[in-house]
């Protein structure tokens, strides 16, 4: 499926809206990923276990996105779009969200 920021695709023409999707993730910081990203913080450098947890949301969120806009029959999504928000009352939480418009191509 073709996945676009753009609200169009290059060489087609979209013939039918099909609607908005979503894809939504939630997950928890563990509370050792917690422990080196403190470490991090203090010292400095780059916070593997955190991006690899937001890349895996990341993926997630993008991939429910698809499967929602499959239910459509559709070949693309444009004007897709990406949010990201920490959760809970000691941030604990990494919310991933995505949004697009579910098309139909030309063939």
């Amino acid at each position: 499926m073709i996945i676009t920021t753009t609200n169009q695709v290059e060489q087609h023409t979209i013939t039918k809206y099909q609607g908005i999707v979503f894809g939504e993730v939630i997950t928890g910081i563990n509370v050792f990923k917690d422990i080196g990203a403190s470490v991090r913080n203090v010292f400095g450098g780059r916070s593997r276990s955190y991006e690899d947890e937001l890349t895996a949301a990341r993926e997630e969120a993008i991939a429910e996105m698809v499967q929602r806009a499959k239910r459509f029959d559709a070949d693309a999504i444009v004007g897709m779009k990406m949010d990201y928000e920490v959760l809970g009352s000691d941030n604990g939480m990494l919310m991933v969200t995505c949004s697009g418009t579910a098309v139909t191509l030309d063939r």
